[in-house]
């Protein structure tokens, strides 16, 4: 069977911009609803500073800001196409965006009143969640929360199978660079919350779910 071979992550959601959206609400377990879900878990505190972590298009910046209009967002992601699309949709808010890979900012000490990360994370492996997460914990301010609304794998042989199919594809493209390249490879509910108190956060909570979507808070 022809197949298309891996994508660089950036270069898979600009190809697919049109209709991006629409996919997301359509066709990801939640559907609209897991974005007012997340959003209602952020601050609603006039100028509240908040971080996106793989902001894209913004989706769930599109109901937070129905909530906190005065919301200052710095979002981070590797798809201009679709942060171009999230800075048109809001060019009334503040609303800076870095086009990078998360793992290679530096989101400073105490900056931040809440963090949001939505469809992004289930990419990578706990090891390269865990310093993520501490770095994340320490640009959060004391007492602020860290939304994580993502894919997370039913069960540990499922979570094995996928990055184990991930490597036999990199084989077979021939991929020999670190670069990160689209493919899902969910963690456990189990491994995903190691993972946050690996990185230092020590309340984690379950706050909704819908098949494999799962809302996630954690302080």
């Amino acid at each position: 069977m022809n197949r298309q071979p891996l994508e660089k992550m950036g270069d898979f959601f600009n190809r697919r911009i049109d209709g991006y959206e629409e996919h997301q609400k359509k066709y990801v377990d939640g559907g609209e609803e897991l974005y007012a879900v997340t959003a209602a878990f952020l601050p609603s505190a006039p100028g509240a500073e908040i971080l996106d972590l793989g902001c894209g298009t913004g989706l769930e910046l599109d109901v937070y800001f129905q909530k906190n209009p005065t919301a200052a967002v710095t979002g981070i992601d590797l798809a201009d196409r679709l942060t171009d699309e999230l800075l048109r949709k809001h060019a009334d808010k503040n609303v800076q965006v870095i086009l990078a890979s998360y793992f290679d900012e530096d989101f400073g000490i105490a900056c931040y009143d809440a963090a949001v990360s939505v469809m992004s994370l289930h990419h990578f492996t706990a090891a390269q969640k865990i310093p993520l997460y501490r770095k994340l914990k320490d640009a959060l301010r004391p007492g602020a929360v860290f939304v994580l609304t993502d894919y997370l794998a039913p069960d540990d042989d499922f979570e094995a199978s996928r990055f184990a199919e991930l490597e036999r594809r990199k084989a077979e493209d021939g991929i020999t660079d670190d670069a990160f390249y689209h493919f899902d490879t969910p963690l456990t509910v189990a491994h995903e919350t190691e993972a946050l108190r690996a990185g230092g956060f020590t309340q984690i909570e379950i706050r909704a779910n819908w098949g494999n979507t799962y809302v996630l808070t954690a302080k």
